[in-house]
């Protein structure tokens, strides 16, 4: 159990912490770091196509503009955009099902309507020529625009989707310098964070277009990065605060308390900022926090990047509990040259539902997961499209391999609409349709003595060439020791059942974790948890 820990806000929290100014809409300057001589030099051995794939030399359009058409599986549909090397990364889907998502490539928003299976591209031209952004939130108003990041020029952009107009409002910099990352509307409000100008920054809309005004919440760890954020019920912002590899909070600041303490701030009285927060230390394993969401029971979940984990923090009890997605397929990473020993998934953001659902992007597994909280039941979803060069792969062979680096995603209804960052696509995945195999195991729980061996039985009903499905298992066991704490055999009973065999390791470290057992095919990976307790 991880304790609240304040005494961390006593060197961070000064005074003027929480900023309020106001900013203008305004057009965004021309890139300033881009001369006439380094595009000069940019433009030598590059073949003019007068497309979006000039912004890259030759050699590295198959890189960063796609090397596949389309393609679809019996759950995933994927189109192909009409203009090359768009580098598609933000998405929203609008109240009346239309998709919108950014181009960051060129600057312009885009519109798939999925009746008509239609693109409309809408050009940006206050977009300087040959710039390049990274555009990760995106968020729809009920006035009918749509909101998006952008970290290249400090801004937040506004789309008229009635009048198909662009505006801006510029991003308020922090010294050690700004990345606006995810955005969400919440209310009257617009809701930034700055990923390494370590702030949360509210926009208020409610007064007239000309002037916006925001305050911002600085983080409390200095040099760091401020991640992903949500709301609770109760009207509390939670959100991350870390240094790669060597700590993280996690913070929750309640706005209600704060917004009726205000009128203080306007008389000269001076009010404790930390009696506004609640901070937690990251668990151990948690070392880059992007994405967070929050399910129905506020219950906090942070997909963590540089591992396969994925964690739960439940503010009753303020514990945290780790999960694991499914080891990666061989066909993501490739291990062309053998290099690759333990391959892991990278769940980069996320997203929940009010029917307990749990929403995240696998970027190095190139699959989109669903995580059945309830029945802690977890389907991964494959993206047919790959590119080789984004993995350890052979290119000079045609086998399947790579990734498409799936950074955005939206879900609705049935539905997750995706982007293809690296492939020039966007595509869903209909998670109504029925899956190939269901699985069950015949224990929720087992508990191991160090040395100890016991057996689950994992059953799965299944209409396929038993050829076509393939065991898989992975735990969160420590693997500080010589070998992992849990060790997994398995041996196929019969053609719906395997046997698993799960042995503690004699110097395992003693605790709780999580197993998670199941099969997949080229196309769907099918799990299922169970609880593991190795005792002292």
């Amino acid at each position: 159990m991880k304790q609240k820990t304040k005494g961390i806000l006593a060197f961070a929290f000064l005074g003027g912490i929480l900023l309020t100014s106001t900013v203008l809409f305004a057009l965004p300057p021309p890139n300033p770091t881009i001369t006439e001589e380094e595009l000069a030099m940019e433009e030598q051995g590059i073949t003019i196509t007068n497309t979006p794939m000039d912004n890259f030399p030759d050699d590295q359009r198959a890189t960063f503009c796609g090397v596949n058409d389309p393609k679809s599986t019996s759950y995933v549909k994927e189109y192909q955009i009409p203009t090359v090397c768009t580098q598609p990364l933000a998405i929203k889907v609008a109240p009346d099902g239309n998709v919108w998502f950014i181009e960051s490539n060129v600057g312009n928003i885009a519109k798939f309507d999925p009746i008509s299976e239609t693109f409309t591209e809408f050009e940006n031209e206050a977009w300087p020529e040959g710039a390049r952004t990274m555009s990760w939130g995106m968020d729809y108003s009920s006035d009918g625009a749509m909101w998006y990041t952008d970290g290249s020029f400090d801004t937040i952009w506004r789309f008229d989707t009635i009048n198909e107009t662009y505006e801006t409002i510029s991003y308020p910099v922090s010294d050690e310098g700004s990345l606006p990352q995810k955005l969400s509307i919440h209310g009257s409000n617009i809701i930034v964070n700055d990923f390494t100008g370590s702030k949360i920054t509210f926009f208020d809309l409610s007064q007239n277009t000309d002037e916006v005004t925001y305050s911002s919440i600085v983080a409390p760890i200095p040099n760091s990065f401020t991640g992903d954020f949500s709301i609770d019920s109760q009207n509390n912002i939670w959100y991350t605060n870390w240094v790669p590899d060597t700590n993280g909070l996690l913070l929750k600041f309640n706005i209600e308390k704060y917004k009726q303490d205000s009128f203080l701030q306007s008389t000269g009285i001076e009010i404790d900022v930390e009696n506004y927060f609640d901070v937690y230390d990251f668990p151990l394993g948690l070392n880059a926090a992007n994405g967070l969401s929050i399910d129905e029971n506020d219950n906090v979940w942070i997909v963590d990047t540089t591992s396969s984990f994925f964690f739960k923090f439940d503010p009753q009890t303020k514990q945290f509990t780790k999960f694991v997605t499914s080891t990666p397929q061989k066909s993501t990473y490739g291990n062309a040259t053998g290099i690759i020993k333990s391959p892991i998934s990278r769940p980069y953001w996320s997203q929940t539902d009010m029917n307990g659902n749990l929403f995240f992007n696998e970027q190095t597994s190139n699959q989109i997961a669903v995580y059945d909280i309830k029945n802690s039941y977890l389907v991964e979803y494959m993206v047919p499209s790959k590119n080789p060069n984004w993995a350890d792969c052979d290119v000079e062979s045609t086998s399947d391999c790579g990734v498409a680096q799936i950074f955005g995603f939206d879900v609705i209804d049935d539905q997750i609409w995706f982007t293809e960052w690296a492939e020039n696509k966007i595509g869903v995945v209909d998670t109504k349709k029925p899956l190939p195999f269901f699985v069950s195991i015949d224990k929720n729980s087992i508990t191991l003595k160090k040395g100890e061996t016991q057996t689950v039985i994992l059953n799965f009903d299944s209409s396929l060439n038993p050829g076509e499905i393939h065991f898989n298992s992975a735990h969160t066991a420590s693997t500080a020791t010589a070998s992992s704490d849990i060790q997994i055999s398995h041996t196929m009973i019969n053609p719906n059942e395997i046997l698993v065999t799960v042995t503690a390791n004699p110097i395992a470290i003693a605790g709780d974790y999580k197993l998670l057992l199941g099969v997949y095919n080229s196309e769907v990976n099918v799990s299922k948890f169970i609880d593991i307790t190795i005792e002292p």
